[in-house]
């Protein structure tokens, strides 16, 4: 008997603005079917028959942007046949602006104990430049609704790098973020992705972006910063108070089978990584014939080992050799000796028999260190 995922991620496709930097499946929300969307994302759902998940994640899109009507019948009918005594950490994610009081009293009757918020820059005139529409305000107002509400698992996502963005800009949202007083932060640095207005700017040469070693200052700067104040930098772009960790996260950074459920959500499942449909129209269609995938993977021994690699070593704590070695059948030093070895010898790689694991300047450079193992 194949051991059923833990964990699972449903994707929420509609926003009330679309910014500036974001490439995710998503719609704008006027005039979409939002009911009958729901109504399909939940018969997806059941069509699993999942009665125990350890982690459950609504990212989007923005999942806060629906009615609080929706947001209950959403919130109700993921949880209806779930054993809660399991479920460790339910996230939501949301935005400042759309977190309105109804919406909360609906969070604080569900199972919902985590909520992340798209914060990104504390900077007003920032949030305009890359099409937020909230402003700084409304980040302590949300927040302040949260904890009231009984929330102290709060996470908000920050972006440096922004155009424009200098060090003092990048001081003052850190010290902002430590002055909420929550456990959970995530830094992004700005990535264009094709096909999002800032990618056409900066093709036109309208994008003015820090450049690479300011960045590196900047992402040097926030780990320093965050450490002294009692964060741990446990993942490339992630910071916790001790025992906040996203346990979702670390599911795929885990490399773990998850469900993937909604409009353009990807999930592994059987050793199959699928992704859905991602148009609404094509998602709903394809819901009512049965079968909301759009295309199916099933993964090589090899391809399971690049990904083993690729995701943890994101993790401060590493790959175990041990485990590698267990899960794969092969001798570690034999396939990756070389490479880990140079890359010791760079400074990218912590010297530890036990762990691979990147150092401060490898974490920066991230990807490309974990493209070495793709042999």
């Amino acid at each position: 008997m194949l051991k059923k995922p833990t964990s699972a991620y449903v994707h929420i496709p509609f926003c009330t603005q679309i910014c500036y930097y974001c490439d995710f499946s998503k719609v704008f929300i006027k005039n979409q079917p939002v009911d009958a969307y729901l109504q399909a994302l939940i018969r997806e759902f059941e069509r699993y028959d999942i009665k125990q998940l350890r982690t459950l994640y609504i990212g989007g899109g923005t999942p806060t942007a629906i009615t609080a009507q929706q947001l209950d019948y959403l919130l109700t009918n993921l949880t209806k046949n779930l054993d809660l005594s399991v479920l460790e950490e339910f996230t939501i994610e949301a935005n400042p602006g759309d977190l309105t009081e109804d919406k909360i009293e609906v969070l604080k009757q569900s199972a919902v104990n985590r909520v992340s918020l798209g914060v990104q820059t504390f900077n007003d005139k920032q949030l305009k430049q890359i099409g937020r529409s909230h402003n700084e305000a409304q980040i302590y107002d949300t927040i302040a609704s949260l904890k009231e509400a009984g929330f102290d698992n709060i996470s908000i996502d920050l972006i440096y790098a922004l155009p424009g963005q200098t060090m003092s800009d990048v001081k003052e949202n850190v010290a902002k973020a430590l002055a909420l007083d929550i456990p959970h932060l995530s830094l992004y640095s700005l990535i264009l992705e094709h096909h999002t207005v800032f990618m056409n700017k900066m093709r036109r040469g309208k994008l003015n972006l820090p450049q690479e070693d300011l960045e590196a200052e900047m992402f040097d700067y926030i780990i320093t910063e965050l450490e002294k104040n009692g964060f741990e930098h446990y993942e490339i772009s992630n910071f916790t108070k001790p025992g906040f960790e996203s346990r979702h996260n670390l599911m795929y950074w885990d490399n773990a089978e998850y469900y993937g459920v909604g409009a353009g959500a990807s999930g592994y499942i059987a050793g199959v990584r699928y992704r859905n449909q991602g148009p609404i129209q094509h998602y709903l269609k394809a819901v009512s014939e049965g079968n909301a995938r759009l295309s199916e993977e099933v993964l090589t021994k090899e391809e399971m080992m690049e990904e083993e690699l690729f995701l943890g070593l994101r993790k401060k704590s590493g790959v175990s050799i041990a485990k590698f070695e267990e899960r794969f059948g092969i001798s570690f030093e034999e396939r990756y000796g070389q490479v880990v070895a140079e890359l010791r010898q760079q400074g990218l790689l912590v010297p530890d028999d036990e762990m691979i694991r990147m150092t401060k300047k490898g974490l920066f450079l991230g990807d490309t260190v974990a493209e070495k193992f793709i042999i």
